[in-house]
């Protein structure tokens, strides 16, 4: 399989989200990435509706 075709800067912002290795994100198939994305998402927005 090859790597996603993402550009550095990208590719460092979803593994920062997602709380995992740049090189994980490179080889994760696109579909589990914007799964786990959208995850992350609906927890952060979440967490902001609880605070208030």
């Amino acid at each position: 399989m090859r790597p996603n075709q993402f550009s550095l800067e990208t590719a460092k912002m979803i593994a920062e989200k997602l709380n995992m290795p740049v090189e994980h994100v490179m080889h994760t198939p696109p579909h589990i990435l914007t799964a786990k994305l959208k995850e992350a998402e609906e927890k952060a927005e979440k967490e902001k509706t609880d605070r208030n």
